[in-house]
């Protein structure tokens, strides 16, 4: 297959690395805003630097079989609707847009041409989440009464980012938020949502908050916590918590988990603490590639799909106008559903 990649920063010079070594994938293109980084990916992966509207003409190398899309956020949505309208098969780092109408806008390209976008919420392909989505589905918890889930980040993103992420609940909760429903097979019904900008300040200046919480209710009575700072200086730490009746699980609780025990006996903090999401997911992050290259070439049904994305946004923006008019929120209030 040849593969087309927009967007050389971290995450998607991570996947031209995943990509280039995939045996599967004869040829990488490679395309960026900025066509100096590009060119340093390609040196770096053995790929082919090409600007970005070649992904779509077809000029120099010909068009390519499939597209991954990790440019910046704003340029998600445009560039999933210019794949679809060529017919080409699309993975995209999340999110598809920072709102609702260019979420919907940027589906309904895709419905439309009839044409496969694959989203990529990595955690639906890490061993410890898919064991306890197997736990809940098979009942081995008993009925499931409460979740809790962490997301914390070791050190607060550069300055410039914060305006262009969404907020903390857009670009970090929503992770949390399409795994709560994955692993549960439950939706959302409500949520009540706060947050802190306590900490440094350059997340008032953004209007945006380093500490969030969210509590959840379920469409069958579960409760779910989910919280997220950017400032958790032991690690990164992201778990999730299922109890039920029967049993209790953890998810992310390994010999990396930043965590120390304040017990006599318990254990202490780990030698070499988790340091950022790349290296906790990096298995996940090769699954989920793998699975589009299978998706593309119609071998597997697509695992997270657009519509996916749309659910977790829906209760992201719920969160934020929960946070905003301190009240509950019904998901029934939120367009889209």
């Amino acid at each position: 297959m040849r593969i087309g990649l927009i967007g050389t920063g971290r995450i998607g010079t991570f996947h031209a690395e995943v990509l280039s070594r995939h045996p599967a994938v004869d040829s990488l293109l490679v395309a960026d805003a900025d066509p100096e980084r590009a060119a340093v990916a390609a040196t770096r992966t053995g790929a082919s630097a090409v600007p970005v509207d070649a992904m779509f003409t077809g000029e120099g190398p010909g068009l390519p079989d499939a597209l991954v899309i990790c440019s910046a956020t704003a340029a998600h949505a445009p560039l999933i609707a210019r794949a679809a309208r060529a017919g080409l098969p699309a993975f995209c780092e999340k999110p598809i847009a920072l709102d609702l109408p260019g979420t919907l806008g940027a589906l309904a390209e895709v419905e439309a041409a009839g044409s496969i976008l694959q989203l990529g919420f990595m955690r639906r392909f890490d061993a410890g989440y898919a064991e306890a989505r197997a736990a809940v589905r098979e009942g081995r918890l008993g009925r499931l009464h409460t979740v809790r889930a962490v997301t914390s980040d070791p050190a607060p993103p550069p300055v410039d980012y914060l305006p262009l992420s969404g907020g903390l609940y857009r670009d970090c909760l929503v992770h949390d938020f399409d795994i709560l429903r994955w692993v549960t097979g439950r939706e959302v019904r409500e949520v009540y949502a706060t947050g802190s900008d306590a900490g440094p300040a350059m997340f008032r200046e953004a209007g945006d908050v380093d500490t969030a919480a969210a509590l959840l209710t379920l469409d069958d009575g579960t409760l779910a916590t989910a919280t997220a700072t950017r400032c958790n200086g032991a690690g990164y730490d992201v778990r999730m918590e299922l109890a039920g009746e029967l049993d209790q699980i953890a998810v992310g609780l390994d010999d990396r988990t930043p965590l120390t025990s304040a017990e006599p006996e318990g254990p202490g903090a780990p030698p070499k603490p988790w340091p950022g999401f790349l290296e906790r997911f990096a298995p996940a992050y090769e699954a989920e590639l793998d699975a589009f290259l299978r998706v593309a070439r119609g071998e597997q049904a697509n695992p997270c799909d657009g519509r996916e994305a749309l659910h977790a946004l829906r209760i992201a923006e719920a969160c934020e106008i929960s946070r905003r008019e301190r009240r509950p929120v019904a998901m029934e209030e939120i367009p889209g559903g």
